[in-house]
């Protein structure tokens, strides 16, 4: 059935943990819907539209350790490692972790306490060859602005680093990507490592946005630079301008990494945070979504 916050400007829609039941995205606080002005305008996309094509991401969903997987490396094949968020996974074989493949999942804990704009998870440690790792998630709503809170907490006897982003699965009204759309980013943004030259062709940059020159026929991925420089702040914006409504992300966490995914109906700006727990240890940040009209 799944959870609803509302406060009558913009409502979310929540999965149920363990409605999602894969091994990439967080269990916790995975937001299949965004909807502003009560249904009129809507965000929120799947990651394919091809019924079981990809990873099973939709909407608002966030990962952990995409290329640093805690303890992988050193678990035995049929050993396990944890995935904040989701479980202990099972370690198949000794090729290098892919993030998008099916790992055998054993489930953390979680227990929710919600009302009608606010909703937290908390999720109860599997200990795990001296990992254990306690996190306390917490989504709000306040006026026009959706707000995640994470705090994680190192309970375990080893030292662990990796990174979380949100993958956001933004299709504002379900329109195709085009030149309608405009995404503005901080600082001097430019484009470096395009996982094609079809990427570099696609994207068009002026003074810190970048446009589409048309709609994608394959998907798109590149890393963005030029936002070195700034403080503790980021502020991403997209805006279909057609609709004439916009998303915009912001964070109080130092940037590690920024990239750029999508495909013909789908834009994702991804913001990392870096992770580095040593034992008793403890690392808060959030990220907060406003959506808007133009």
């Amino acid at each position: 059935m799944g959870i609803t916050l509302t406060n009558g400007i913009i409502t979310v829609e929540i999965a149920d943990v363990g409605a999602y039941k894969g091994s990439r995205f967080d269990w916790t606080g995975f937001i299949t819907q965004v909807t502003l002005e009560s249904g009129k305008h809507t965000y929120c996309v799947p990651e394919s539209l091809i019924p079981g094509e990809g990873t099973r991401g939709k909407g608002l969903c966030n990962e952990f350790g995409i290329s640093r997987a805690i303890g992988y490396d050193k678990a035995p094949v049929g050993g396990w490692f944890p995935k904040p968020g989701v479980g202990l996974l099972q370690k198949p074989n000794n090729s290098p972790y892919l993030f998008n493949y099916d790992y055998l999942v054993n489930p953390f804990k979680v227990s929710v306490e919600e009302n009608h704009q606010e909703i937290q998870y908390t999720v109860q440690p599997l200990e795990c060859r001296g990992y254990s790792i306690h996190m306390v998630k917490t989504i709000s709503l306040c006026q026009d602005k959706l707000s995640i809170t994470y705090e994680l907490h190192n309970k375990g006897s080893q030292f662990f680093e990796t990174e979380e982003y949100m993958h956001n699965f933004i299709g504002i009204n379900n329109n195709e990507v085009d030149s309608a759309y405009i995404l503005t980013l901080p600082g001097s943004i430019r484009i470096e490592n395009p996982e094609s030259s079809y990427t570099s062709e696609l994207l068009q940059l002026s003074e810190g946005t970048i446009s589409w020159n048309k709609t994608p026929e394959r998907p798109f991925y590149c890393e963005l630079a030029g936002w070195e420089n700034l403080d503790t702040n980021y502020t991403w914006e997209l805006v279909h301008k057609q609709s004439g409504v916009g998303v915009r992300e912001s964070g109080d966490f130092a940037v590690s990494r920024i990239v750029l995914w999508g495909e013909r109906h789908v834009i994702s700006p991804e913001v990392f945070v870096n992770i580095e727990l040593a034992p008793g240890q403890s690392l808060r940040w959030s990220r907060t979504y406003q959506f808007f009209n133009v």
